[in-house]
């Protein structure tokens, strides 16, 4: 009996006005579409982002669907492409997700998602900031903080040991970018790829995390994050946090950064 009176209790409570009922601060649209070579790491990184997004009051909705993108993109305050290709949209969809930009909107690209065939969507490499060209074989290396008072870095030492694809990217549209995280070249071998590509160097300042404005949004980019335990590593985690964080509100960030 007494359980039952406990029960109602809290079920009362929670019916009425002013109720500490935690409450979402933003919404975040998390888009993961499986592709040839990133597809195993969607159920670990579902787990762990809506754990972050509780934790956090966070409203947060997954999908691998791009249909999404048919739908009303207003609610959301950034649009997460989680190793997504982004040319799986249709012709439809890329002019619903570029109006959403031109309104305001703002987006996150993480991996696999900053790569896009060269001329199959001009307007999107432009929103990511960088053209990928290759990548060498997972290796370790070890990632610098470019900017310290960006808060996709709070939660990583200076200097990070990490192993990962670190792409090689190039910048035909010349755009300048704030850098966030670099990868130190001279701490593995950009020449170990695959016969028949040739490794590239991108010398003293090797991106691998930046943000920039596109349209009238906030653009944050991270390169890491090849393999599936990538999303249980809590350094990672904090690093993806940070990037949401400030991509959705624009908040967090001390001092500027220079660009590149």
């Amino acid at each position: 009996m007494k359980a039952i009176l406990r029960l109602l209790t809290v079920l009362v409570w929670g019916l009425m006005p002013g109720a500490a009922w935690a409450e979402d601060q933003f919404k975040l649209l998390v888009i993961a579409t499986p592709s040839t070579y990133h597809y195993e790491y969607i159920p670990v990184a579902r787990e762990s982002l809506e754990k972050l997004a509780r934790l956090h009051s966070i409203g947060l909705t997954w999908t691998s669907d791009p249909a999404v993108f048919d739908g009303d993109l207003s609610p959301y305050a950034a649009v997460l492409f989680l190793n997504t290709p982004a040319e799986q949209l249709s012709a439809t969809q890329r002019q619903r997700f570029e109006a959403y930009m031109r309104g305001g909107g703002n987006a996150m690209v993480v991996h696999r998602a900053a790569i896009v065939p060269a001329g199959a969507w001009p307007w999107y490499e432009r929103l990511v900031g960088r053209s990928f060209v290759n990548h060498p074989k997972v290796q370790t290396g070890v990632v610098t903080v470019a900017d310290k008072g960006f808060p996709a870095s709070f939660g990583l030492p200076e200097r990070w040991i990490w192993s990962d694809e670190f792409y090689v990217t190039e910048n035909p549209h010349r755009l300048a970018v704030n850098p966030v995280l670099e990868v130190d070249e001279a701490s593995y071998d950009p020449t170990r790829i695959w016969p028949g590509q040739v490794g590239g160097r991108m010398g003293a300042h090797h991106l691998e995390a930046w943000y920039h404005r596109h349209e009238q949004g906030r653009v944050f980019v991270t390169l890491l994050g090849h393999q599936a335990e990538m999303y249980r590593d809590e350094r990672y985690l904090q690093h993806l946090l940070g990037g949401i964080y400030w991509t959705a509100t624009g908040l967090g960030q001390v001092g500027a950064s220079p660009k590149r």
